[in-house]
């Protein structure tokens, strides 16, 4: 199949650029194309399995909400116009919730949307109150033009990544939750045979290990469906990836517990479990990259001891 996003290029290069060039050359200077936003095609993530919705050659418009106002509606018209099948691949099937992810869209609404701004946060609270797998979806894609250079400055803006004290908040929160979920309650509640909750707790782990990868290689974690596969992307630690995938492969550890008190392995791991070698395998790549980031210089394996270290950078 072809990638969304090159097939959003080609079909804007074949039929978007002239219609805009010759129905709108008096705006054109004012106007942003590309593909970014919600969806797996602006990660580069759609496969067949994507195929079944809000797929198909289509790109976005960006425009100034003053140009909006007065091109909008006749520019959509035009855009809705442009040949449905491309490439050999039919019209975009969009679903209800897919609508307005693609066409002409106000430059400010686009941001608005996805954000709650339509501007570059300038203090530690407006960064931290953005949710990190939004500011990847207002990143994300690929801008083909945009000559005035409005929607880039924004887009550019959050692409610079949170300033070292949000960084470093961002961290020691995911470093804290991680530590608590994997390296405390899991081994709490398989002693207590609490499976649903060894389960959670193994869950959070891996998530907040996942958003402490893309933490440190500076780039913003995606929706949780597509963090996983991202992974593969990354310059450092990208080898959390295939450890993670062996805590599904590892056979049940219930047998590892048995007989289990609960004074045992309050000081030391269990290693009769996989899992908690492979919980402690993913902490030690975290805290060796720490280690190599200047951010720590603790060499201790449990990530909860790492936090005041870091608070002391930021």
């Amino acid at each position: 199949m072809t990638k969304g996003l090159e097939l959003a290029e080609a079909y804007y290069k074949a039929y978007g650029q002239e219609m805009l060039r010759t129905k709108f050359p008096q705006v054109i200077g004012q106007t942003a194309v590309g593909l970014a936003g919600y969806g797996s095609e602006c990660l580069g993530f759609d496969d067949e399995v994507s195929m079944d919705h809000d797929y198909g050659p289509s790109f976005c418009v960006w425009l100034p909400r003053e140009v909006y106002r007065q091109y909008g509606a006749q520019m959509q018209a035009a855009y809705e116009a442009l040949p449905q099948e491309f490439m050999g691949c039919k019209g975009r099937v969009t679903e209800e919730q897919g609508r307005g992810r693609v066409g002409v869209l106000c430059l400010e609404d686009f941001y608005l949307g996805i954000l709650g701004r339509d501007t570059v946060p300038e203090t530690d609270a407006q960064w931290l109150a953005l949710p990190e797998e939004s500011l990847a979806a207002a990143t994300n894609g690929k801008v083909f033009e945009d000559p005035l250079g409005r929607f880039s400055g924004i887009r550019n803006g959050l692409l610079q990544y949170y300033p070292q004290r949000v960084w470093i908040r961002r961290l020691v929160q995911a470093l804290a939750k991680a530590a608590q979920a994997g390296q405390y309650n899991y081994a709490r509640a398989m002693k207590r045979g609490e499976r649903i909750a060894a389960e959670l707790s193994l869950t959070e782990f891996i998530q907040e290990s996942m958003k402490i990868v893309y933490l440190l290689n500076r780039k913003y974690a995606p929706f949780y469906k597509w963090m996983h596969k991202g992974l593969r992307e990354l310059a450092v630690c990208s080898e959390v990836g295939d450890m993670l995938n062996l805590l599904y492969q590892i056979p049940d550890p219930a047998q590892a517990w048995e007989g289990v008190q609960a004074e045992d392995y309050l000081y030391h791991l269990n290693t009769n479990d996989g899992r908690v070698l492979v919980i402690e395998a993913v902490c030690s790549v975290i805290v060796q990259e720490l280690n190599a980031q200047g951010v720590s210089a603790l060499q201790d394996n449990f990530l909860q001891n790492h936090l005041q270290t870091l608070l002391e950078k930021g």
